[in-house]
């Protein structure tokens, strides 16, 4: 007995299977190849200049030394999260594990931390401007630059830590109370051990992004080359990496300069993300040791 449509329809699935199949793989090609394009080019590019003044302990005009920019960059990055990770993790927590499932409360922080995800960097360069910098009297300095990247992080660093909570089985909680622990203990010696790979992912992207950025340090942290120091170092105006090497290019006296800063740039993201994700790889070994 011979049935044509049912044929038909497995023909059909089989050459929609395939086609997906292969739009997925040219997908990932393009993706690679557009991402070796452009780490080549900027190696390429910038391998050549990277010379000893680049690397000069004190900035000067002549030498257009990265070395202030990169402790700039470290310093920045650290202080913004040190401001911005407590904030979200805490407030994921909240929203996750003790906030009702469903309430307005809840629906109205995702709707407010999406809305703020979108918003550009320029925006919250002038709202720290017009805060941090003028009605705080905090003058363009560190503090103000680390404040503004806190808030542009949060949200990133919020929603990412609520998924991951999210995504830990209820049956670790249930098994946790049903050896009598509390709602306290429960949540930071077994939830947030699990949950702990998908938070530090959202803070390897709050990273990339606060080093990365430069809008919103021109308005909030200004362009000074040189080093914080003394007692107040955290009011003294700076400028990170990504500020650095906009302002040489644009300058257009220094563009191979720029060029030789943005492999320093590329190989500080890059080692960031290398020691995060090892990290990370460390504590899913460690969680699922003890979950056995």
């Amino acid at each position: 007995m011979v049935l044509p449509p049912n044929g038909r329809n497995r023909r059909g699935a089989r050459f929609q299977a395939g086609l997906l199949r292969w739009l997925v793989r040219l997908a990932a090609l393009a993706t690679a190849a557009v991402l070796v394009l452009l780490i080549g080019y900027i190696l390429v590019k910038g391998v050549p200049n990277l010379k000893a003044g680049l690397f000069s302990w004190t900035y000067t005009s002549d030498n257009v030394s990265l070395v202030p920019a990169l402790i700039n960059t470290v310093l920045m990055t650290l202080l913004a999260l040190l401001i911005a990770t407590p904030l979200g993790v805490f407030a994921a927590i909240y929203l996750v594990e003790y906030a009702p499932r469903g309430s307005k409360l809840v629906k109205l922080v995702r709707i407010t931390t999406e809305t703020l995800q979108g918003i550009p960097s320029i925006v919250f360069g002038l709202f720290g401007m017009l805060f941090f910098v003028t009605q705080l009297g905090w003058r363009l300095s560190l503090l103000s630059g680390a404040f503004t990247l806190a808030i542009m992080v949060l949200p990133l660093i919020m929603r990412t830590t609520e998924e991951a909570l999210m995504a830990v089985p209820d049956s670790y909680r249930e098994g946790s109370f049903g050896l009598g622990a509390g709602k306290l203990r429960t949540v930071f010696s077994i939830v947030l051990p699990s949950a702990m790979p998908g938070i530090l992912s959202g803070v390897i992207l709050a990273t990339g992004r606060i080093v990365g950025e430069t809008a919103a340090l021109l308005y909030t942290a200004g362009s000074v080359a040189a080093v914080p120091s003394g007692r107040d170092f955290i009011f003294d105006s700076t400028r990170t990496l990504a500020v650095h090497m906009y302002l040489l290019a644009s300058e257009g006296l220094h563009v191979e300069e720029a060029y030789g800063t943005a492999v320093v740039l590329l190989v500080l993201v890059l080692g960031i993300n290398a020691l995060s994700s090892y990290v990370a790889k460390k504590l899913v070994k460690k969680t699922g040791g003890s979950n056995e």
